[in-house]
């Protein structure tokens, strides 16, 4: 069944690898306390990833200030994106959805990405955003066939001012 908006998120529990260990982050967890945003990307350490994460990491008080929790979610490993998220100062838990159920479940996995290169990776994230909130329900969707397309920032502020 096809994701729409108004509809309810599915739910998931991925790995986050940071400084506090290995951890389990579910969805459900904000469930009556937070928004959520889920901002999916194909590869960690790749330039527009990199750019995304950090600008990102740079407007994390507005995200907190409408009572939001952002999370990036990719098929890399947690601890490929410990790594990476170290490296560049990215202030965001990444979530690992490994065997690529989670972007799957939502929608915005590629049949084939990077083919032209020779990786042809089936399932990675397109890049995506959704915003999900307290009861769970998806309340702004986008996504993109093109990589290098980062989701529109102002309209996902634009909805989450809207549903304080």
């Amino acid at each position: 069944m096809a994701l729409s908006i108004d509809k309810p998120a599915p739910d998931f529990t991925l790995s986050n690898k940071s400084t506090e260990g290995l951890q389990r982050i579910s969805l459900s967890q904000h469930r009556g306390q937070s928004h959520v945003v889920l901002l999916f990307f194909p590869l960690a350490f790749t330039d527009v990833c990199t750019q995304e994460f950090c600008d990102v990491t740079q407007g994390l008080a507005a995200y907190s200030s409408l009572n939001a929790k952002v999370y990036g979610i990719s098929g890399d490993s947690p601890f490929a994106q410990e790594a990476w998220a170290q490296k560049n100062r990215i202030g965001i838990p990444l979530l690992s959805d490994y065997d690529h159920a989670v972007a799957r479940a939502y929608g915005i996995a590629y049949d084939n990405f990077l083919p032209e290169i020779g990786l042809g990776i089936s399932g990675a994230a397109k890049r995506s955003a959704f915003l999900i909130d307290r009861q769970g329900i998806i309340r702004y969707m986008e996504s993109s066939d093109n990589p290098k397309q980062l989701p529109d920032f102002e309209k996902i502020h634009a909805k989450l001012a809207e549903l304080q």
